[in-house]
């Protein structure tokens, strides 16, 4: 297979080549939101084709990558397909993704992320403040309780299934002027509590397991994003609980619902506040504030 880049006439994407298996899609170099969801439905519709010979599908927020068996598809034929559909959605304002809503309970500044976060201030922007209140501070927000208000005013947005199964990178569905923004770590931590809400770019994401880190710990949700053996109630229909296009609301708690929350997901008797919705970009662009509003009344209260 040649290595010459194959560029789309419709847009400014390119695709490249890895060997005989892999086609990789750049549709620029900067995050967009307008963007990051085009892929999305160009990747739901390749998906949806079930064109035989493709082995995986997998959007990221600038970009997306095709494994194939070349014994059954031919690149060439697959990018014939993929020039299509960058036609088919070359505008943006056309997309409309079916997908859904989910409530994710947060304990904001809860005590075992701003223990956590502090063992590594080495590693930090800031020696002396939690992340949180760093990020409450680059953001000009005068008060830890208004970046709250902030983060869980609007949902989010799925751009990104990142590097561990339930982790997912997420937009707020916020005007761009209104976008939290955050560095992340100078180093990574070696240490990050399972559960845990962090920020880092203009992205959010819940660490779904322990381990390494290098977003801005804001707080920790009493509910798991991933279940492996599928028996935890929410996740019948799929081992995690977001994927690409699903919408997230966060929803402020204190301790005492924190602990009782967490007593009833083990227990197997939590049941997710979630919701099927339509996600239209255009109306978003047309109306950020209202529609967000909108998306996130359809949750059962």
């Amino acid at each position: 297979m040649t290595s010459t880049p194959y560029e789309f006439l419709c847009d400014q994407s390119r695709a490249s080549f890895g060997g005989d298996e892999f086609v990789f899609v750049e549709l620029g170099e900067d995050m967009d939101l307008a963007e990051a969801l085009r892929i999305q439905a160009i990747t739901t519709e390749l998906t949806r084709l079930n064109l035989a010979g493709v082995v995986d599908v997998a959007p990221a927020n600038a970009s997306y990558m095709i494994r194939l068996d070349p014994d059954v598809l031919d690149a060439r034929r697959l990018i014939q397909v993929l020039d299509g559909l960058h036609r088919q959605f070359a505008d943006s304002c056309t997309v409309s993704l079916d997908t859904d809503i989910v409530e994710i309970p947060v304990w904001y500044d809860d005590p075992a992320t701003s223990e956590t976060c502090m063992k590594f201030r080495d590693r930090h922007q800031s020696s002396t403040e939690t992340d949180i209140q760093y990020t409450a501070r680059v953001n000009g927000f005068s008060s830890i309780d208004e970046l709250i208000s902030a983060h869980s005013s609007a949902p989010f947005i799925v751009t990104f299934p990142c590097f561990k199964p339930g982790n997912t990178e997420s937009m707020q569905l916020v005007p761009r002027n209104r976008q939290i923004q955050a560095p992340k770590y100078l180093r990574p931590r070696t240490e990050t509590p399972s559960r845990a809400v962090a920020h880092g770019g203009a992205f959010t994401v819940i660490y779904p397991t322990k381990g390494v880190g290098g977003y801005q710990l804001l707080g920790r949700s009493p509910v798991p994003v991933v279940d492996l053996a599928q028996t935890t109630p929410g996740f019948q229909k799929s081992m995690v609980l977001t994927t690409s296009s699903s919408l997230i609301q966060f929803r402020p708690i204190h301790g005492d619902q924190y602990s009782e929350i967490r007593a009833s997901s083990k227990m197997g008797i939590y049941q997710y506040n979630r919701h099927p919705v339509t996600f239209v970009l255009s109306r978003f662009l047309d109306d950020p504030v209202g529609y967000a509003a909108e998306l996130k009344g359809t949750l059962r209260w």
